[in-house]
């Protein structure tokens, strides 16, 4: 399978960006770029996201008890670029406020998510990582969108 060519059929899917938070003993509050996020269950309140295998945050995302899902407004692609770069995921703490267990979750996201660690389970040359979602909130705003490789807007999306 020509894997550039899927990836580019996979970016006709439009989705929300987040960032994954997490505080690790060693590494300290860090947080890193994701589209994958989804809902898995209601009852349980479950949702996933996943992390590749050679990602350089791989053991303090896959080893924690606790992480944090916040879904990014459309005036956040500054901080989204930032945590998406290698090398560049410790926190900001201006950025960012801590729920109740000390995980960080960014100030002015759409929602924000204070998860524990449901399950986690191998998927080719990712990790699925399943949350209980023990907290949440949600803003008003618009969502920062990912299509087609890049940003957009909600007005821009149909074009």
């Amino acid at each position: 399978m020509d894997t550039k060519a899927f990836r580019s059929a996979l970016g006709r899917f439009a989705t929300g960006v987040c960032l994954i938070s997490v505080y690790d003993p060693d590494s300290g509050a860090m947080a890193m770029t994701a589209n994958s996020f989804a809902s898995v269950s209601l009852d349980p309140a479950l949702v996933l996201w996943s992390i590749q295998n050679d990602s350089e945050c791989f053991r303090e995302y896959t080893q924690c008890s606790r992480f944090g899902i916040s879904v990014l407004n459309d005036q956040q692609t500054a901080l989204s670029n930032h945590y998406a770069r290698k090398g560049q995921h410790a926190i900001n703490d201006n950025d960012f406020i801590r729920d109740s267990n000390g995980v960080p979750l960014l100030r002015d996201a759409l929602a924000q998510f204070s998860c524990k660690l449901h399950q986690l389970h191998e998927a080719g040359d990712h990790h699925i990582i399943v949350g209980q979602v023990e907290a949440f909130s949600v803003a008003d705003g618009t969502p920062l969108l990912f299509f087609g490789g890049a940003y957009n807007s909600l007005s821009q999306a149909g074009q």
